[in-house]
Order: C-alpha cells, then structure tokens, then sequence
C-alpha cells in the first residue's frame, strides 16, 4: 500500500470516527447549569439497525470527560457495537436533593436524558446497561436498582456504596486532604445528624430490591472501598440476589478502571438479549 492510500484510509477513519460521536448540551429545570453529555457510536452506525446502549457515570470531583480520558470509548462502542452515552453529574451523587432545586440528577436522567437519547439515536429497547466509577458506581446501581425495568443489568467499578458520614470524612481526607466530599452532601442531603443519610445508601436501597436481576461489582484489593464491596456482596449473598463480584489488584484509580471497565462490557455482552 503506497504512503498516499495510507494517508486517505486513515483521514477517512478519523472522519468517521467523528462522525461517530457527539456532544449534547441540555438544559432543564432539573439542574441549575447545562448538562454536557458525550456520546459515542459504532463507526458503522445506521438508522436501519438498532443499538445496545451503555450509560456510564464519572466520579466524584470529574465530569462527562473521565471516562473518554480513562478509555478508548469509540474502541469499545466499536468492538461490542453499542452506543455509549457519558453526562455530566457534577457533585451530584445522581440522586434528586431535597434541598437544592437546581440538583435534582435523577429526575433530570429520567426525565430529560433518556428521552432525549431515545429520540435522537436507535436503541435496542431489551439491551440497555449502566456502569460508573467510584461516585458514578453508587449512581449506576442506585439507577439500576430503583430502575430495573429500564435497565437490562448494571455495573460498578470501585463504586462509594455506602452514604456513611463517617465513612465518607474519612474518604474524603485520603483524598482530598479536607472535607470537601461530607460538606458537598450535607449542601445536597442536609446535616446527616438531621437527616438520614443511610437510607441512600446501596446495602438499604438493595434491602427493598425486589427483582432477581443480577448485576456486576467489582474493586481492587488496595482500594480505600474495598472493604464496603464486599460487604454488598455479603448482604446481596444472604438476600439470594445474583451478583457477580469481581476483584483484582489494584487501587482507586484510573489505571485500575481502564482495566476494569472491560469487564463490564464482557458482562453486559454476556447478558444480551
């Protein structure tokens, strides 16, 4: 292959990768601020077909951009052939607040992004998934378990499980050095000495599941949330509720979710219907 064919072939595969993904910008009553939402799609997309999607969910302190930072997102949409859609949710944990009117997340998912995403691209109704990182692990099951009708199964790669104030400080000062995370809640939820932080929690949201579908978790071992994965599984264990617990060397960290994250495709192909 002479080096101008080479050239040709290639400008046209970046064009069509392009072509492939977009950049939502929404607004809605729900949020305070426009939501920015990437999305991707098979190179080979056609209005003739239609496709399996997969929302994923960023974590705490990043944005829509994560994921396509920690991933190649357009390999993955190409490889399994699914539509990929990554919004923003800001600090919101993905549940509505019952103090600020400008985060309510869950009713802008439902209400705003899922039409706008069945509207605007064709997707296989029966093969829908979702999947997060850390903060966006906690929104993806919290969406799956209160949602299951919409969702065919879900994921969570190091997913904050539990809405534990002392949990979270402690969390929160690994990380930050501060207190940043606690305080965004307690704008969000309220003082958790008022207010009960626990009902949000995964383990208490599980407790009231009453589907069998099952679902994928997964974290490493040196991870600060180790600990509260396996818990879940302990719980989900003793409610006879299927769930797939995967674990593997690693930490809370983007090295370990661009490994991770291909399992949970794997899963999601698996469970095709």
């Amino acid at each position: 292959m002479n080096r101008t064919l080479s050239i040709l072939i290639g400008l046209l595969l970046t064009s069509l990768s392009l072509q492939a993904q977009e950049k939502w910008i929404l607004k809605s009553e729900y949020l305070s601020q426009p939501d920015t939402v990437l999305v991707f799609k098979p190179d080979t997309y056609n209005d003739q077909k239609q496709y399996p999607l997969v929302y994923l969910l960023h974590g705490y302190s990043e944005n829509y951009k994560q994921w396509s930072q920690t991933t190649d997102l357009q390999r993955l949409a190409n490889q399994y052939g699914m539509v990929i859609v990554t919004p923003d949710g800001f600090v919101s944990w993905y549940v509505n607040s019952p103090i600020d009117k400008g985060s309510r997340m869950e009713n802008f998912f439902f209400k705003v992004l899922v039409p706008k995403v069945h509207h605007m691209l064709n997707i296989d109704d029966k093969n829908i998934f979702i999947s997060g990182l850390s903060m966006g692990g906690y929104g993806a099951l919290r969406y799956f378990l209160l949602h299951n009708d919409y969702f065919n199964t879900a994921g969570s790669t190091s997913g904050g499980l539990n809405v534990d104030f002392e949990d979270l400080k402690k969390t929160s000062l690994t990380f930050f050095n501060n207190t940043r995370v606690t305080d965004d809640l307690t704008r969000l939820l309220g003082n958790y000495l008022e207010n009960d932080w626990n009902q949000y929690s995964i383990s208490e949201i599980l407790k009231r599941y009453k589907s069998k579908k099952d679902f994928l978790i997964d974290c490493g071992t040196e991870d600060i949330l180790y600990p509260v994965t396996v818990e879940l599984k302990t719980l989900a264990d003793s409610l006879k509720i299927p769930v797939t617990f995967i674990t593997q060397s690693g930490d809370h960290n983007t090295e370990y979710w661009s490994k991770s994250i291909e399992h949970h495709f794997v899963f999601f192909k698996q469970h095709l219907k």
